[in-house]
């Protein structure tokens, strides 16, 4: 039997709802319908938090200037979606910081039945400290089986890739990863740490990697593919890189992962 997914654009309405009643929800409060702050965000989490029953949630938030004081209360009330098995969250434009992704990772990490998360932390100002930490409540995320982060757009570097993938390396039972990290500050030594991660990753089947416009030369593309390389059940991956670093004359040699398997690495020099 399918669940019946209660829908609201209104956040007054949740609130006044039959909260411990509900078992899936799709909350639509982009910032074209609300106008959603620090308080608002904060008030949705301890509505959030009393959604005992809650197993689907679908939680759009893009384009509120919640920051990490209201993503720190969103966080507070997810920890207490104890059989929260399917997430999807949408807080891309939203001013988080690294104190709001650091939160946010750590509540998430909480959440040990999530099997399905949908990420969504595009263009906000993301360092390295949040990516790490972030990483590291994913990685106690250990039923996932299917993850999605978009995570382009902020300000991570080498040492918040490493530990992003560091963490990742840690959910052992992931099978399908889309990783969306354009538009930041990684180098070889990043897209190596990062790879390095994911190939402990070793029931990954599907993988689609966007890290096109960072500072990624060859040394790190191929570090990133002798990591991908020991992903042994990985039967799809499109890698998309698009960077002037690399050596179009050597891009043959940058097909890293040499196997049967379907491989997919596209690379647009500028």
């Amino acid at each position: 039997m399918m669940q019946e997914i209660k829908q609201f654009k209104d956040l007054q309405k949740f609130l006044n709802s039959s909260l411990q009643s509900h078992q899936a929800l799709d909350i639509d409060l982009l910032s074209r319908n609300s106008r959603l702050g620090v308080v608002g965000a904060s008030d949705l989490g301890q509505g959030l938090g009393k959604c005992t029953i809650l197993t689907n949630l679908t939680l759009s938030l893009d384009g509120n200037q919640i920051g990490d004081e209201g993503t720190s209360g969103l966080g507070s009330g997810l920890v207490k979606c104890t059989i929260l098995s399917k997430l999807k969250l949408e807080l891309s434009w939203c001013q988080i910081r690294d104190k709001g992704a650091s939160v946010l990772g750590s509540s998430l990490g909480k959440c040990s039945n999530l099997s399905n998360l949908t990420l969504n932390l595009g263009y906000n100002q993301i360092g390295d400290e949040g990516a790490s930490c972030l990483g590291l409540g994913l990685g106690k995320c250990t039923n996932l089986s299917y993850l999605m982060l978009q995570i382009y757009g902020n300000q991570i570097g080498d040492e918040g890739s490493s530990g992003l993938g560091s963490g990742l390396g840690k959910c052992t039972n992931l099978s399908k990863f889309i990783l969306l990290i354009s538009y930041n500050n990684i180098g070889d030594k990043g897209a190596l740490g990062l790879g390095q991660g994911l190939g402990k990753c070793t029931n990954l089947s599907n993988l689609t990697l966007q890290i096109s416009e960072n500072q990624i030369g060859e040394e790190g593309l191929l570090g990133l593919g002798s990591g991908l390389g020991k992903c042994i059940n990985l039967s799809i991956s499109a890698v998309h890189i698009c960077n002037s670093l690399i050596d179009k004359s050597k891009q043959l040699k940058l097909k890293c992962i040499k196997s049967k398997r379907l491989v997919i690495l596209k690379i647009n020099n500028n």
